[in-house]
């Protein structure tokens, strides 16, 4: 069976990446829009024209968490920062509009064990 093909708000990835950043704004959510219209920081600069340099196989790490996934990021691996170790994120296509720091969670699961020693 086929798999169906990727949209986003109508528009397939192709349509997305052909966009310019004003008309994708149009279509992003409202945090988004927010963030994106009031511009880029240097940082979001840097890691933007960097990743479109970089080879798509190599992780690109980053401690911009707070980076929205574009478009041009899909198929680049990025290694997001959690506070501490670099996580491999995939960018697909269903990532857009999310920032960078949903996919590398900060807090781990707890798993108890048995008491300790002296603990009873």
């Amino acid at each position: 069976m086929r798999r169906k093909e990727f949209t986003y708000r109508g528009y397939n990835i192709e349509e997305l990446k052909a966009m310019s950043l004003d008309d994708l704004i149009e279509i992003l959510p409202s945090r988004a829009r927010r963030t994106i219209g009031r511009g880029f920081t240097s940082e979001q600069e840097h890691f933007i024209e960097r990743l479109a340099k970089y080879p798509v196989d190599k992780p690109l790490r980053t401690h911009g968490r707070d980076i929205i996934i574009l478009p041009s990021f899909v198929g680049h691996h990025v290694g997001v920062h959690s506070g501490k170790a670099f996580v491999d994120v995939l960018i697909i296509p269903e990532m857009i509009g999310h920032y960078l720091g949903e996919f590398a969670r900060t807090c781990g699961d707890v798993r108890h064990t048995g008491p300790g020693v002296g603990a009873t």
